[in-house]
């Protein structure tokens, strides 16, 4: 099985820290996203990783060669045409069965389920009170995929479409893809989910399949309470020794990071090299090599390399030389 990672997005609402690190390397209780995704491959067999790039496509390329084991193979889409057209760019090299990817969200799901499922394709889905926010997958009694309805006004359903989906059979999906590239764009782009809908008009069947968990990484608030999350699901660390420094629990505090004068909690990760001082920092994720001093940080993101002194940030994104309010 191949496995195909679109990862071209600027991740726009995460400006300005992903004009410097793209967005699947955003770290999260000190690992960047994208090695969450990688776990769940964990015992299956992929045959290939196919890297979808755009934005900032060199970091991903020598961070994916230097990290993991799979080969991997990288193919820009330099036209952000939308999730079919991206899908579409690694069609020279599927021959077989493929899971899609789209890493913007983390997801605790049983992946193993490739392996035993008679269907042409599984949709993984979560259920969600707030269905008017999502893409909602629409099902017959036992559990197949009818249709995916966008923000629905009605609710039809409350099962939110993640972006995580096995293709069994992959030619099938390429015919819809390529069905779906010769109709119209919506707001320039072309969506995977009509190729799902083409595969299930013309006689496939589609299961879909329940994740336990879906966390979002894609913007400051979903970050930190993802963040939150795997603190207290087993990634929390503090820090060793130090004195004058006050913890509240859960705190994630790498090797090399030094901290003098401080209150850290809750709900924060400081990644190697950083040096606090003579500051509070809580619901808030400080990166590689910072410098907060004489500072409050809160509900906020700090980049690799950023600094922030003599100053309270609150709802903000700060990268180096840059600082940038929340949306």
């Amino acid at each position: 099985m191949k496995v195909i990672l679109p990862v071209a997005g600027k991740g726009t609402r995460l400006l300005p820290i992903t004009k410097h690190v793209p967005k699947p390397l955003i770290r999260v209780a000190g690992r960047p996203v994208l090695d969450y995704v990688m776990d769940t491959l964990a015992g299956l067999e992929v045959e290939e990783l196919i890297f979808i790039t755009g934005h900032l496509k060199q970091q991903i390329e020598e961070y994916v060669r230097a990290t993991y084991d799979f080969p991997a193979r990288f193919v820009e889409q330099e036209v952000q045409d939308g999730t079919a057209g991206a899908v579409n760019l690694a069609r020279p090299f599927v021959d077989g069965p493929v899971l899609i990817v789209f890493v913007d969200t983390l997801f605790e799901a049983d992946v193993s389920l490739v392996n035993q499922v008679d269907a042409d394709g599984v949709i993984w889905v979560k259920e969600v009170e707030d269905y008017q926010r999502f893409g909602v997958v629409v099902t017959d009694r036992d559990g197949y995929m009818e249709r995916i309805v966008e923000k629905p006004s009605e609710p039809v359903s409350n099962l939110a479409n993640i972006g995580l989906y096995y293709v069994r059979d992959w030619e099938a999906l390429y015919q819809g893809i390529e069905r779906t590239l010769e109709g119209p764009r919506l707001k320039g782009e072309w969506f995977l989910t009509d190729a799902f809908q083409d595969m299930i008009d013309h006689g496939k069947r589609l299961l879909t399949a329940e994740v336990s968990g879906w966390y979002d990484c894609g913007k400051v608030e979903t970050v930190l309470s993802t963040n939150l999350h795997l603190l207290e699901h087993g990634r929390r660390r503090r820090p060793s020794a130090q004195g004058n420094v006050t913890i509240v629990d859960p705190v994630y505090v790498a090797d090399g990071v030094a901290l003098d004068g401080v209150t850290l909690g809750p709900n924060v990760s400081i990644d190697r090299g950083a040096v606090v001082q003579r500051s509070t920092v809580r619901d808030a994720i400080i990166g590689e090599n910072a410098v907060v001093a004489d500072a409050t940080v809160r509900h906020s993101l700090v980049g690799d390399d950023a600094e922030v002194r003599d100053f309270n940030v609150h709802n903000m994104v700060v990268a180096k030389d840059e600082i940038a309010e929340a949306p």
